[in-house]
């Protein structure tokens, strides 16, 4: 075992033992990838022309930036083993034929696989031997040059959403109050003629005609609810509690090639809901109201999602690594280094001791791990944010602009 990894082993005990002793939740704790966020960030998206060079260095760090205090806050042991959990998992990833694959074209010269993975090498040696945050950040501002994201306005404004993994109820069998499926993949799915099959032509305007087509003898369970079974098709994965009291974990396995649609903006774009303060909490509250208005506006999103069991693992992201609670974003993978660490800044929502959300401009390091279907361009990310209801509420919340820097060692 070589000094970097024994130091990074006995840290990780260290942050362990003490997470025990404090009484805290584990870092390790399952993350959800289902945010109910997305709708709601994807509602506001606005497709983007693919720009050349999305990325720029800038050779100076910005005067007075903040570097993640986050991570040297006291009681707060856990955002560092959730970042050394992330960049063990990029790391992974770096050494598959997948990462080769990824950097083989890659449009920005100067960025390579080989130093995404000393990039990250050396970070995680400065944190885990930096004796104070002000020897961190001042080692990290020496060492490290900054990639701004060019955004969505060619000035660095990236608009930031997030999303997690949804936990709900559902059913092993079909019941008159467990009727909606998700569906496993079809073992001849690369076969299929494009186009591909529509929504309905799949399960029908009503979601409950899927034992007519293509789908039958696929359903891997069954939920009460047509739009959190929807849902978890946006959020790509999703922790179940089966009528039996015992959870199932399911993840993305495939999708139909069609282009995503946001229920959302379908609904902006008829006047059924103002743009302003677009929340995921709006949106369901929109359809409780209205649940005739699913039978028109789900059918618009053509782009259909297959589902495996995860054995109770973490959700994991496009590039097959589990992506980390508040570690891991998503970007456009056709422009975005994969794998790579970066600084994001934004005003990240914090509860309040009234119940109410208030954001606070925020750093913080995360790891480019996963890619969504709406996250085009270079002026969009999602930043996963955990599992479960509390999850999703804090996502919901995430629908703001702020600035995107890749970390690369300078050469």
């Amino acid at each position: 075992m070589s000094l970097s990894q024994t130091l990074i082993c006995k840290r990780s005990l260290a942050l362990l033992s003490l997470l025990s002793v404090l009484g805290l939740e584990s870092a390790f704790a399952e993350p959800s990838v289902n945010s109910l966020p997305e709708p709601p960030e994807e509602t506001l998206t606005t497709p983007l022309t693919t720009p050349l060079v999305p990325l720029t260095a800038v050779e100076e760090w910005p005067e007075g930036s903040v570097i993640d205090d986050a991570l040297w806050e006291e009681n707060n042991t856990s955002a560092q083993l959730r970042l050394l959990t992330a960049i063990a998992h990029s790391l992974s990833f770096l050494d598959t034929p997948a990462a080769e694959v990824a950097y083989e074209n890659y449009p920005i010269p100067g960025i390579t696989r080989d130093r995404v993975r000393r990039s990250l090498q050396r970070f995680r040696t400065l944190l885990i031997t930096s004796s104070s945050p002000e020897s961190f950040h001042e080692a990290i501002q020496r060492e490290f040059l900054l990639y701004q994201s060019i955004g969505n306005d060619s000035e660095g404004t990236v608009h930031f959403t997030g999303y997690f993994e949804p936990s709900y109820q559902a059913s092993l069998i079909p019941t008159t109050e467990y009727r909606y499926p998700l569906y496993q993949r079809p073992q001849n799915l690369d076969d299929w003629t494009k186009p591909h099959p529509t929504r309905v032509e799949l399960e029908g305007t009503d979601g409950l005609q899927s034992h007519q087509g293509p789908l039958a003898g696929l359903e891997l369970v069954w939920m009460r609810d047509r739009l959190e079974a929807f849902l978890v098709q946006v959020q790509g994965s999703a922790r179940l509690q089966l009528t039996d009291g015992s959870f199932l974990s399911v993840g993305y396995a495939g999708r139909t090639e069609y282009d995503y649609v946001s229920i959302g903006r379908e609904l902006i774009n008829d006047d059924k809901v103002p743009e302003a303060g677009m929340t995921l909490e709006r949106l369901l509250a929109y359809f409780q109201a209205h649940p005739e208005d699913l039978d028109v506006y789900l059918p618009r999103n053509n782009r259909f999602v297959f589902f495996r069991e995860t054995s109770g693992g973490p959700p994991t992201g496009t590039f097959s690594v589990p992506v980390t609670a508040g570690r891991s974003i998503a970007t456009d993978k056709t422009l975005m280094p994969a794998g790579a660490i970066a600084l994001i800044n934004l005003d990240w929502p914090q509860p309040t001791e009234s119940g109410q959300w208030q954001p606070s401009p925020s750093s913080r390091y995360v790891l480019n791990q996963d890619t969504g279907g709406a996250i085009q361009g270079p002026g969009r990310v999602d930043i996963f944010i955990g599992s479960g209801h509390a999850a999703g509420e804090q996502a919901g919340q995430i629908n703001t602009d702020g600035v995107l820097f890749f970390l690369l060692l300078r050469e």
